[in-house]
């Protein structure tokens, strides 16, 4: 079959799916917005476009985001126009809709099937807006631009034909006429390349060396912000160094934001809450604490293997891969008792969840695993036979998604 793939950034969440289908002898292509020269990735026909226009300077403030997604599928429809007159027909799209290239697609290809990555559908309530109080907002003008949020979304599922999302409950986040065409099939983990390694060394930016041997507690976030609980956990360490004072905090992500709002007094989350946590802080526990930024991933792996409890925590949102990574790697984990979690962890069996808005708590969970290593071992054990039984790659996830692509 020839099958295209619409990702703005691809191969994104594809990036084991695509090359699969062209292993298996499908003619496979993508449409990217990517800056490059068309060319070949791992047997994918890749074909950048480009934007041919930005948003306009008197634009309503509420549709600016829609603007800016009839921006990418106008660019999109453009490029599939001329690959179909040059006689380019799919018979599957697959397309991650979030970003809105594939908007107007089944106008040009009417015969081909439409099959959507199910990421998250937006809610003014009972989900990730509104959740933490501490930074709500009251504005309903705030309200009504998340749910013009979905806009983009219901106007693709009306000609999608199948849609697949990598968990239940973000699944469980779109209307019940969408999730009935949704297909739950994780992305899936290499959980062979990411196990236990006994003898793992982990060097920090002063040529400090880690190994298994330390105290280390890990916390890893794409952006240091509160949605994924960052403040949380920052406010977790007073107590946790106090009890624990070899402890060593391994904190991983960037000091932007990458899903909720910027700090309203200028600076960035990171510096606002080290602000606010470190005069409660000795000197020398302030030189446990080591914020490692964006790192390449064999140290994330190394980062994971050398961990002695990684915490986890989100607002109800999109489970974060590192979640199940830390899984495979065997960690024993403290995350937040919130839904995205109730699928990966059980409680007090591979794993310890905690009180999202109690820092004090969260403290006495990691404390609590730091002193005992035979639970600690049996989390992690268990946490990674989990992980291979619902998300290994190969032998679980990419054999299901090939199937979903392909019916």
């Amino acid at each position: 079959m020839k099958i295209l793939f619409i990702h703005q950034n691809f191969p994104g969440q594809y990036k084991h799916l695509a090359p699969a289908l062209a292993d298996k002898g499908h003619e496979v292509s993508a449409f990217s917005l990517r800056n490059a020269a068309p060319g070949k990735w791992e047997g994918v026909n890749v074909h950048p476009y480009e934007l041919t226009r930005q948003n306009g300077k008197d634009s309503h403030p509420l549709v600016i985001d829609f603007e800016s997604k009839l921006i990418r599928a106008e660019a999109c429809l453009s490029h599939a126009v001329k690959f179909r007159n040059a006689g380019y027909y799919p018979d599957i799209v697959v397309a991650h809709p979030g970003w809105g290239e594939s908007l107007f697609l089944k106008e040009v290809w009417p015969n081909a099937k439409f099959k959507l990555y199910c990421e998250f559908f937006y809610h003014a309530r009972e989900a990730d807006v509104g959740f933490d109080a501490e930074y709500a907002s009251t504005d309903l003008l705030a309200a009504a631009r998340v749910e013009l949020k979905n806009a983009n979304l219901l106007l693709q599922f009306q000609h999608a034909d199948a849609g697949i999302s990598p968990t239940e409950w973000q699944a469980s986040t779109f209307p019940r006429h969408i999730r009935k065409k949704i297909s739950v099939i994780h992305d899936g983990i290499d959980t062979e390349a990411l196990k236990p390694n006994p003898t793992v060394r982990f060097v920090l930016d002063n040529g400090e060396v880690i190994t298994r041997d330390d105290e280390v507690v890990t916390f890893v976030s794409r952006s240091l912000e509160p949605y994924r609980g960052f403040h949380v956990f920052m406010r977790s360490l007073p107590k946790l160094l106090s009890e624990k004072p070899d402890a060593k905090i391994l904190i991983v992500g960037n000091e932007g934001v990458s899903y909720g709002a910027k700090p309203s007094n200028g600076t960035t989350w990171k510096q606002q809450f080290c602000n606010e946590v470190f005069p409660a802080l000795t000197s020398e526990q302030i030189r446990q604490i080591h914020f490692l930024g964006v790192i390449p991933y064999d140290r994330f792996m190394a980062l994971l293997q050398v961990s002695r409890v990684h915490v986890y925590l989100t607002y109800p949102f999109v489970l974060s891969w590192s979640l199940l990574e830390a899984m495979s790697a065997g960690c024993a984990i403290v995350a937040s008792d919130t839904q995205p979690l109730h699928e990966a962890i059980k409680h007090n069996e591979n794993g310890l969840l905690a009180d999202f808005f109690n820092p004090q708590g969260l403290a006495s969970s990691v404390i609590s695993l730091l002193g005992d290593s035979e639970k600690r071992e049996t989390f992690g054990q268990r946490a990674r036979a989990f992980a291979i039984e619902h998300y290994d790659l190969q032998t679980v996830c990419l054999p299901q998604q090939l199937k979903w692509v392909e019916g």
